[in-house]
């Protein structure tokens, strides 16, 4: 049984909540194993923020600890602004942009399903059947789901992580190159 990245989104916001709550009894009542969970917003004026977070394994992490707060932060950080996750347009000159993009599918994903306005859940969690998630989301609650491998998640939030370091230290030199140019002329 392998771990899964799960994104939902609902047409009422509210939805999301709820499918917080019966993930967490659906745990309870080991139908579904589910690691972490955290509600998410993408708000128009402030991008992702976690609402509301449980980790089930006793670790008590917070959320920005978390493999969902490591996703929600490439999402909605410099990375995320910059190739247009969070704000849904494209900014920026690098090179390499399209296949950066291209390269990181969970957080497009996330960020397609999880538009600007709404509210979404996401879940760390083992199912020994899809159907009991998906009876829940789709047939209870008129939602959507999305299944990612974890360990795909897990590789592309270390990639994005790479990438913004390097990233940052062009934007570095990049600053410091202007700045001395600028004090020559």
């Amino acid at each position: 049984m392998d771990k899964k990245v799960l994104i939902m989104t609902f047409d009422t916001d509210s939805h999301a909540y709820e499918a917080f709550s019966k993930l967490k009894s659906l745990h309870t009542e080991r139908k579904v194993t589910v690691e972490q969970m955290a509600v998410v917003e993408n708000s128009e004026l402030q991008s992702f923020q976690v609402k509301d977070f449980i980790d089930m394994t006793g670790g008590d992490k917070l959320a920005s600890g978390s493999l969902i707060g490591a996703l929600i932060g490439v999402i909605g950080g410099p990375l995320g602004m910059l190739l247009g996750w969070a704000t849904g347009s494209l900014i920026g000159g690098i090179g390499d942009t399209r296949e950066i993009k291209e390269a990181m599918s969970s957080f497009e994903e996330t960020a397609d399903m999880i538009s600007p306005g709404s509210t979404g859940l996401i879940a760390i969690a083992s199912e020994y059947a899809e159907e009991v998630v998906d009876n829940l989301v789709k047939d209870e609650l008129n939602g959507k789901v999305t299944r990612l491998a974890e360990d795909d998640v897990r590789q592309e939030v270390a990639a994005a992580r790479e990438t913004e370091k390097e990233l940052k230290k062009e934007a570095r030199k990049k600053w410091f190159d202007e700045k001395l140019k600028g004090k020559s002329e």
